[in-house]
């Protein structure tokens, strides 16, 4: 097969499997990424592009709407916390976490969160009589992991570096289990996905580590907490939380949508964060404290704890736009990674594959395996390329040669030290004379002696195409090939042999994609609600009768009131009462403090044809069952929310109700009600009641009983203050 043919899209399609996410993704490129036309931008591991819908709605979303600082009181403070809130559990949804078991602190970024655990996890000094703390990661893993080894020298703390073949290597047959003997803490660091060569590290390390079955646990007493740098792993690939229960996964935004810069998180396990001690406090993390004594006390919440000072909440909500493009153009992560991974592989086979004129290969590439599956390697490809007598060519003469093309590369160490020396075999002694001779980390100097300092690297996001790999592959046989070029058919073909799995990722749960989220597959059976009659009550009760005069259900929470005269009672009180509500285009619920024409929507429940009506003035009457089994309505999607407080796992009620009520209140709005899965329980209940009373979207409790004294005294005291004015 001659060069030309294989550098076609036929070829590709028949090596490498999925390609794009449906539809024509040169339009989508053309759309959302016109500014990078006559760019081939292949630097995706380094910062990855933002679509232009998401700066496009998020500036609308900021130019119309006040997002007051959290930490006041006022309507748009409210606002913003309510928004916040929300996005953190958009967050955890998105890595498949329970809101119970994690927590979201928001950092500037990846970095940031490292730093955060370093500086505050409870290391305990080596001492004559006490082993001490443990602080171990894996050799390759990124600088700002290795940097912890300077908070732990300074404590008095052994830093073990830890190559990734030791680690299975050196286990145990056995899980030694918990220490009940010893609880010293130590922390054991490694990267989900390296980035500098893309290898995919079993996420099963995760329990391996806190089971004390994997090295170093095994040969050390104590508690193992995990940290999982998936800042790497998660900009192509799903990561599943419920799968490997890290204890601390520091992220990077910009990684994944290309926009916020400047914002990251570290994700926490709840019962992982109580081990963690802060010295600094900054405005909002104290429940109280003073300042004429040694006297705090922290704040109850973990994100508060550890938030110091007022998060960058306008840069959150751009997460939010984040996640609405993302999904919207892939339809979620695992479609991104088969995307990825498939343009990596093909640059992969070919890349390889190529020789001079005199048969000497052309690339050194840098990799464990030979592109597999995507649950080994990511959509990174690293090496370096090699003239005709086997020489390696400086990665800087390639980046300026690359530059002249226009095609954008990342050169260097990337900073990670440890898998740079071990791929391209610099020792320590080679490390310091490389230093001597004037090289540093980030300049230009590529050979010393004639020996490579650093690579080249190539990566993917889920916009780069087809089109991509052949501009770069051409350039390489251009620029640096001696000519006839000529292909390893023999290697050429192993490659193709070799079977690259096409689904499943690393730790993924199997998954379905509804309406562009992705939601586990779970068999869950929907509550089923003995109804029985309003009214009904005890012939031998000795509590004072009232008389009940009028029966109101309120189906969307602040929206008008549906009268009945007789009405079934479920679980969660008056049947379908506070059953849905809106939420704005951030997933905040309004009210009538924030949008009082909630109160022109009249829904009306219909039993008899199973259907919710959403009236209003000059409004056609539309409909959305009222049957609550989602497995039955593939379109929603389960999203997070909170009332009054309150978490609350919802289902969105699709997009015809949204269109409605965001024509009708002049804002992107949607219409979701509350999962029939998910139980919110009464926080304040009679002493009496023996069992627990669940919630639907009400406040607080599942009646509120009104006299008609209390009502005619606010009529009256309207009617009074209105004639008052009337008088000025």
């Amino acid at each position: 097969m001659d060069l030309q043919t294989l550098f076609t899209f036929e070829t590709f399609q028949q090596v490498c499997g999925p390609y794009g996410y449906g539809g024509d993704l040169q339009d989508v490129v053309e759309r959302e990424f016109a500014r990078i036309k006559g760019i081939t931008y292949l630097d995706h591991a380094a910062a990855t592009l933002h679509p232009e819908c998401l700066v496009r709605d998020y500036a609308l979303d900021i130019s119309s709407i006040v997002y007051g600082n959290p930490h006041s009181h006022s309507p748009s403070s409210r606002l913003t916390h309510d928004t916040v809130e929300r996005i953190r559990y958009r967050v955890l949804q998105h890595f498949n976490a329970n809101p119970e078991e994690y927590s979201v602190i928001f950092t500037s970024g990846c970095t940031a969160a490292l730093k955060l655990v370093a500086e505050s996890f409870p290391w305990r000094p080596q001492t004559e009589s006490e082993a001490g703390s443990r602080f171990c990661y894996l050799t390759d893993s990124h600088t700002s992991v290795v940097g912890i080894r300077g908070v732990t020298s300074a404590r008095g703390v052994v830093a073990m570096p830890v190559s990734p073949q030791e680690v299975e290597n050196r286990a145990k047959e056995e899980p030694q289990g918990d220490d009940v003997i010893c609880l010293t803490p130590h922390l054991f660091c490694y990267p989900a996905q390296s980035n500098f060569s893309g290898r995919k590290y079993p996420l099963s390390h995760v329990e391996g580590i806190q089971a004390r079955r994997l090295y170093p646990a095994c040969d050390h007493h104590g508690r193992w907490f995990v940290l999982l740098d998936a800042a790497s792993h998660v900009s192509c690939s799903p990561l599943n939380l419920q799968d490997c229960p890290a204890d601390f996964i520091p992220i990077s935004f910009y990684k994944i949508f290309g926009f916020p810069t400047g914002l990251g998180a570290l994700i926490v396990r709840n019962d992982a964060a109580g081990i963690l001690k802060k010295t600094y406090f900054g405005g909002g993390t104290a429940a109280a404290y003073l300042s004429g004594e040694d006297y705090y006390v922290h704040s109850a919440s973990i994100s508060d704890r550890f938030e110091d000072g007022t998060v960058s909440f306008l840069d959150i909500v751009a997460l939010n736009h984040g996640f609405e493009a993302l999904y919207k153009i892939t339809g979620g992560m695992h479609n991104i990674q088969q995307h990825t991974f498939g343009l990596a592989r093909y640059t992969y086979m070919l890349l390889s594959s190529l020789c001079h004129g005199n048969g000497q290969p052309v690339a050194r590439i840098y990799t464990e395996g030979q592109f597999e599956s995507p649950s080994t390697q990511g959509a990174i490809l690293n090496f370096n390329l090699m003239d005709s007598y086997g020489q390696i060519i400086g990665y800087s003469q390639v980046d300026r040669m690359a530059s002249l093309y226009n095609i954008h590369v990342r050169t260097g160490c990337f900073c990670n030290t440890g898998a740079c020396q071990s791929f391209l075999g610099i020792t320590n002694q080679h490390m310091r004379r490389n230093l001597q001779a004037g090289h540093v980390c980030g300049d230009s100097i590529d050979l010393v002696d004639g020996q490579p300092t650093g690579s080249v690297r190539v990566s993917f996001g889920y916009m780069s195409t087809f089109e991509d790999c052949q501009k770069f592959l051409n350039f390489v046989a251009e620029c640096f090939v001696e000519k006839p070029v000529r292909v390893d058919q023999v290697r050429l073909e192993q490659l193709k042999t070799t079977t690259a799995a096409s689904q499943g990722s690393n730790g993924d749960l199997p998954t379905k994609i509804t309406n562009e989220e992705i939601h586990r597959v779970e068999e869950k059976k929907p509550i089923d609600a003995s109804l029985k009659r309003f009214g009904d009550r005890d012939s031998k009760s000795r509590v004072e009768a009232y008389t009940l005069t009028s029966i109101y259900i309120y189906p969307i929470k602040s929206c008008g009131a549906y009268e009945v005269h007789d009405w079934p009672v479920g679980p969660q009180g008056l049947l379908y009462d506070r059953g849905w509500m809106v939420v704005n285009g951030n997933g905040v619920c309004l009210s009538q403090k924030r949008e009082t024409r909630l109160c022109l929507i009249r829904p009306q429940v219909h039993l008899p044809s199973n259907k919710l009506l959403l009236q209003a003035s000059e409004m056609d009457t539309i409909s959305v069952p009222l049957d609550n089994n989602t497995q039955t309505h593939t379109s929603f999607q389960v999203c997070q929310s909170k009332v009054c407080g309150d978490r609350v796992e919802t289902v969105d009620c699709g997009d015809e109700a949204a269109s409605w009520l965001s024509d009708f209140l002049g804002q992107p709005c949607r219409l979701i009600r509350q999962s029939p899965y998910f139980t919110r329980e009464m926080k304040k209940r009679p002493s009496s009641a023996s069992t627990s009373t669940s919630l639907s979207l009400a406040n607080e409790a599942q009646y509120l009983m009104i006299n008609h004294a209390s009502v005619e005294l606010i009529q009256k005291q309207m009617s009074t203050r209105f004639e008052h004015r009337m008088c000025y």
